[in-house]
């Protein structure tokens, strides 16, 4: 059972179609109560920084995530912006994020990219593993993710890197630590490889 968590941020219906076409169950977790038998969950986040947390800290349900994420160690997956509440602060804004692995959010400075259109990172992109996990299992280095963001997760500690891509610099697009996971690609738009990346998630 996969437990998305609906605080009025990202594409849930995305994620119960991919997972419905695997034949996986789902559960959209509105409330605290919602959460209470989840197995493994998925954080999604799409928009500004500091209006994603303000949207889960007004849901009621951190302090549910909190217990089975850090007491339980239940497995989480924040994708994009649910990727970088996981941080301990962001640029974007002045919140600070849930602190679960730690590191920062920070902007592109796009003086870097060699591009002419430069901002957000959108579109198709590779991601090179660093380290062996099972959630990329099956993933070689011309690994093709849907990107779109402006704002990329810097960790505090490498050992928290599971992936990296290159855009201008070459940044952390996906992080681990324990039960916590963070991706910053958008799997629910990545065809073939962003449902083996779900049902990955869903196999830990």
């Amino acid at each position: 059972m996969i437990t998305i968590v609906d605080y009025g941020l990202g594409n849930i219906n995305a994620f119960v179609n991919v997972y419905d076409r695997l034949n996986i169950p789902t559960k959209v977790a509105k409330t605290s109560e919602d959460l209470v038998d989840a197995q493994k969950i998925i954080l999604p986040g799409v928009g500004h920084f500091d209006y994603a947390m303000n949207r889960l800290n007004a849901s009621g349900m951190r302090s549910q995530l909190e217990f089975l994420v850090i007491e339980r160690n239940t497995p989480i997956m924040g994708i994009c912006v649910g990727m970088q509440m996981l941080a301990n602060d962001s640029d974007e804004g002045v919140e600070k994020g849930l602190g679960w692995i730690d590191g920062h959010v920070r902007k592109f400075d796009a003086s870097l990219i060699p591009y002419k259109t430069r901002l957000p990172h959108m579109g198709w992109n590779t991601m090179k593993k660093v380290k062996e996990t099972p959630l990329l299992e099956g993933f070689d280095e011309e690994a093709r993710f849907y990107f779109l963001h402006s704002y990329y997760f810097q960790c505090n500690n490498v050992n928290d890197i599971i992936s990296e891509t290159e855009y201008g610099i070459k940044y952390a697009s996906a992080v681990n630590r324990n039960n916590i996971y963070g991706i910053q690609f958008h799997p629910e738009k990545s065809h073939s490889n962003g449902i083996n990346l779900l049902k990955n998630f869903a196999l830990l």
